[in-house]
């Protein structure tokens, strides 16, 4: 479905990533881990349109996303879930939610839509209950779910989520891991970043371990999960004994 083949970016003259690769399938969770700075975000803003790409191709579906407008992205069927949530925080629930579907409010799709906001409060029954309050009062955990609402009302075949777990207690973190593997049982391909390994990994199928603009490592979840050294940068050393 997703194939990035060799891309390289910059930002201004320093060079972001080096030649990476990777592919996701269809319905299939692929996490991509490593540390901060190492250049997760912005692969998935290569991906998204937002940051160009200087060498390399992106293609979804065998069709080509170099040189396209992000809203041209999302189109073709490609949401992203930024870091840090990124709401708009002076609207209301529904309003972020309407914005999610702003491309096919232009294709005059409203009864679509409509459909498409019971099918997101039934995921996601607290947004119903807080549909009306503004966005900025709602707790971490609302505002995470909230923004993952807001890329789901675009329709997507494929969702990428940046770190979807941070500042979140662990309770939370795994209402949001559940709610991702909810979504890929519903059909959804999704493409993970997480500086939490252990719970990417934990619901992923295939992973990739990203380190200074390179991928470093790439295999099946479990096999990344009994890695010496992913375990050792990236799960604490104890892990194994809480895995085992």
């Amino acid at each position: 479905m997703l194939r990035v083949k060799s891309i390289h970016t910059y930002y201004k003259k320093i060079r972001a990533l080096s030649n990476v690769s990777l592919s996701v399938r269809e319905n299939e969770i692929v996490a991509l881990i490593g540390a901060n700075g190492a250049g997760k975000s912005t692969l998935l803003n290569a991906i998204s349109g937002v940051l160009p790409v200087a060498k390399g191709e992106i293609s979804f579906d065998g069709k080509k996303l170099n040189g396209l407008r992000p809203e041209e992205i999302v189109a073709f069927g490609i949401s992203q879930v930024p870091e840090g949530r990124q709401i708009f925080q002076p609207l209301t629930v529904k309003e972020n939610l309407e914005l999610g579907a702003y491309l096919r409010y232009r294709k005059k799709e409203k009864k679509e839509i409509a459909k498409d906001f019971e099918r997101t409060y039934q995921l996601f029954p607290i947004l119903e209950e807080r549909k009306d309050q503004i966005s900025g009062t709602l707790s971490g955990g609302e505002q995470q779910m909230l923004a993952i609402a807001r890329a789901l009302m675009a329709r997507p075949r494929l969702l990428l989520l940046d770190e979807p777990s941070m500042g979140l207690a662990p309770k939370m973190v795994s209402t949001i891991m559940k709610t991702i593997e909810n979504l890929r049982q519903n059909g959804l391909t999704i493409l993970l970043v997480e500086q939490n390994a252990q719970a990417a990994l934990k619901v992923a199928d295939r992973g990739y371990v990203l380190e200074t603009g390179r991928i470093m490592l790439e295999g099946d979840s479990r096999d990344l999960l009994m890695d010496n050294d992913v375990r050792r940068s990236y799960l604490g050393k104890d892990y194994g004994e809480f895995y085992e």
